[in-house]
């Protein structure tokens, strides 16, 4: 039988073995953690304990096995964006893949804890509020823990997230309002029934799920670093390791509160031996913690009434939360940040389009913020970050392909002369519209593959590619191509000189160039290029939008 103690964050004491608290006795403080005299030999039963985040059972606040309500959580995945990395020129960013979860979030980490603390409880029945995947994630823990839930949702969640509330048994109550006011609304009516209300942040079982997170990033990052398979649940000792920089996108704060408690976790038990630097991000509608933060204020301003399509993002009251964070970061370092829905929404497109990940609206506000941090220079190349992708795109994709992303095609009927092969196979062929013809003259695989990835994602290209300067020249004189892209520096002949090449031959001169490469010009070189070319991008800087751009501009003309 597993005991923890209760720590109050407002006086600091702690009640030892402590069983079902919801305010601390002495000082009635909500905001409440467990502490852990840490077992010896736990790292040895992390084989045993399988591939989940159950495999950290001895410290999490569950005191019998028996009462684990667990639908395989945890254990995600950490990958290497490796596109993206390319783009943004920084080798070492790692996502945190949570849309792999059973409901598709990181709120089943959440959930898991909290149901398991809550039938060892012999609670029956319980009240949560929810933008949406809290609803969805304690639903279906509840319906496996034979609990009946009460779920207050804002009018603004999508409607197929209410319906998969409904599906798993829950009751489904829509409130026409904010999320905070959903919250009040929650807590009135759990008060007013005598029901169990889960906590949220300020409670115990919210923190310890998401600890859970930093736990399997140290252990999994310290597999990658050791050249070994990060996704198979080892009981060895190979060193564990932090990222330089942890990010989330944040409403509440409940995510990276968590995670930066198992990191300080782990550094006291002496697995690790730095904290990360923490960036939160928030959407620029409904942004009090980010605002109040470079403000430089000790407690957050609320937004009374949020102006987002990001709802899961739409706490404009972050509470005590904020001073945590805020606390956080003034002890690590870090910002707290605000993008558009825009920019998040762009974000997403991009991930998708260069990393095949479809992302839920609120992780793209901190893939956003991301790129914003690698831009200003505030993350270095060499440091080594990861970024949680909390949950996955359903319901929002309209936002980024519309309604008309389908082709029509008709099939050659049987009463047609033609064979039906070769109806099928013109039929196909009209699905492709691309008559613009693009030129990739670029000697790095991994370059070519990227801007290759960038065109086809628009889907109107015709691309062609050589791999060094001659033969570049050669595939521009034969196929003469609508657009070149261009680098500079490559064997038997560099990009100035084909530069130069194409305007000494009436038929090439008027091919548009862009030039994409990782040189720092010197003033020389640009002046040798200074009419001659579309566009210039440096590597490792642009984002796919500005190649496109680049790129449409110049077909345009």
């Amino acid at each position: 039988m597993r005991t923890f103690a209760t720590l109050c964050r407002a006086c600091r004491h702690t009640e030892p073995d402590a069983r079902d608290l919801l305010s601390c006795p002495r000082c009635g403080g909500k905001w409440l953690d467990a502490a852990y005299d840490y077992p010896p030999g736990w790292q040895e039963r992390l084989g045993r304990y399988g591939a989940t985040l159950w495999r950290y059972r001895d410290l999490l606040p569950v005191r019998d096995d028996d009462n684990i309500v667990s639908l395989g959580e945890g254990w995600t995945p950490l990958t290497r964006a490796m596109n993206l990395g390319l783009m943004l020129g920084h080798p070492h960013i790692y996502i945190k893949d949570e849309r792999q979860g059973p409901t598709g979030s990181f709120k089943d980490r959440q959930a898991a804890v909290a149901i398991s603390m809550m039938k060892e409880a012999g609670v029956r029945e319980a009240v949560v509020s929810s933008t949406g995947n809290v609803a969805i994630a304690y639903s279906a823990f509840c319906a496996r823990a034979g609990v009946k839930l009460w779920a207050f949702v804002t009018s603004s969640v999508p409607a197929e997230k209410m319906r998969e509330v409904a599906l798993y048994g829950s009751e489904v109550i829509k409130v026409a309002g904010t999320y905070d006011q959903a919250k009040q609304v929650a807590a009135q009516f759990a008060a007013s029934k005598g029901l169990f209300l889960d906590q949220g942040i300020r409670g115990i079982a919210a923190k310890e799920a998401m600890k859970t997170v930093a736990y399997e990033i140290a252990e999994q990052l310290g597999s990658l670093l050791a050249g070994r398979d990060p996704m198979i649940a080892h009981d060895n000792h190979h060193p564990w390791q932090t990222p330089h920089w942890y990010l989330q996108a944040v409403s509440g704060g409940l995510g990276p509160v968590g995670v930066m408690k198992g990191f300080r976790e782990l550094r006291e038990m002496g697995l690790v031996n730095a904290m990360p630097k923490l960036a939160c991000f928030q959407v620029a509608g409904c942004a009090p913690m980010a605002s109040s933060f470079h403000k430089g204020l000790a407690t957050a301003e609320n937004v009374d009434n949020p102006a987002t399509d990001i709802t899961t993002l739409a706490t404009g009251a972050p509470g005590e939360s904020y001073q945590v964070l805020r606390e956080l970061i003034g002890e690590h370092g870090g910002t707290i940040d605000a993008v558009s829905d825009a920019e998040a929404f762009r974000a997403l497109d991009v991930v998708a389009k260069m990393d095949g990940l479809s992302v839920e609206p609120a992780t793209a506000v901190a893939f956003a913020g991301l790129f914003n941090l690698i831009r200003q220079g505030v993350i270095k190349r060499d440091e080594i970050v990861v970024i949680n992708c909390s949950g996955h795109t359903f319901p929002v994709e309209k936002h980024i392909v519309g309604e008309h992303f389908t082709r029509d095609m008709a099939l050659a009927g049987a009463a047609e002369e033609a064979p039906r092969e070769e109806g099928l196979l013109t039929a196909l062929e009209e699905l492709d519209p691309r008559v613009q013809r693009i030129a990739i003259v670029e000697d790095n695989p991994d370059a070519i593959r990227l801007i290759r990835r960038i065109l086809q994602a628009q889907g109107e290209f015709l691309i062609e590619e050589a791999h060094n300067g001659i033969d570049g020249l050669k595939l521009i004189r034969e196929t003469r191509p609508n657009l070149v892209v261009l680098d500079l520096m490559m064997p038997g002949m560099d990009g100035f000189a084909i530069v130069d090449a194409m305007k000494a031959e009436e038929t090439l001169k008027d091919i548009p160039v862009i030039v994409v490469t990782a040189k720092e010009l010197t003033a020389i070189e640009r002046r040798r290029l200074y009419g001659k070319i579309k566009g210039l991008l440096q590597k490792g800087a642009f984002m796919d939008v500005d190649l496109v751009e680049d790129i449409r501009e110049a077909l345009s003309e």
